[in-house]
């Protein structure tokens, strides 16, 4: 990880991700990241990060419910060609505006890039991704080509330090 990423990571938080949009004036198709919508209320500035990298700051006019995730207007954004230049930008919140985790509680963006070990030493990868299920977070540890899915659970689960960068999981039965 870069010396700029980890700056980023430590200033910034990740809160969403514009997955689409939705129509012909500028509407966008949003998953969160935060249980809380109160980062998304009507007149909020918001940092807005494209995939290239460029960073905005743009005000909410309307966010609403909308399938497994919700629709949200931009006042700045008015047309398919700006909504098309979003589709995959991520929201952003600074850390400093984020409640601290309760105990056994982590932001997704603290355990990306952990090293993940079984409870014997056995190095099992990075974590890269994390994904909601519903039921369970499952964490996606790549090592090579390998990939390993784990469930995000107590019982797997083991120790987590953000010091030493590290993950001891217990894998279940067939994992």
């Amino acid at each position: 990880m870069s010396e700029r990423n980890t700056l980023e990571k430590d200033r910034f938080i990740s809160i969403g991700k514009i997955t689409g949009f939705h129509g012909f004036k500028g509407t966008l198709k949003l998953q969160p990241y935060v249980e809380s919508m109160d980062f998304f209320k009507p007149e909020t500035r918001i940092c807005v990060r494209n995939i290239r990298g460029e960073v905005s700051r743009l005000t909410i006019d309307w966010i609403k419910p909308h399938k497994k995730g919700f629709l949200l207007l931009f006042k700045e954004v008015c047309s398919v060609d700006e909504c098309q230049r979003l589709v995959n930008a991520e929201l952003l919140v600074e850390r400093k505006s984020m409640p601290e985790p309760e105990q056994g509680d982590y932001y997704w963006v603290d355990l990306i890039g952990l090293s993940v070990f079984t409870l014997e030493g056995v190095f099992l990868g990075i974590l890269e991704f994390i994904f909601p299920t519903g039921s369970n977070d499952v964490f996606v540890v790549k090592n090579g080509k390998t990939e390993k899915l784990i469930p995000a659970l107590e019982s797997v689960v083991k120790k987590i330090d953000l010091v030493g960068k590290t993950m001891i999981v217990q894998l279940p039965e067939g994992l």
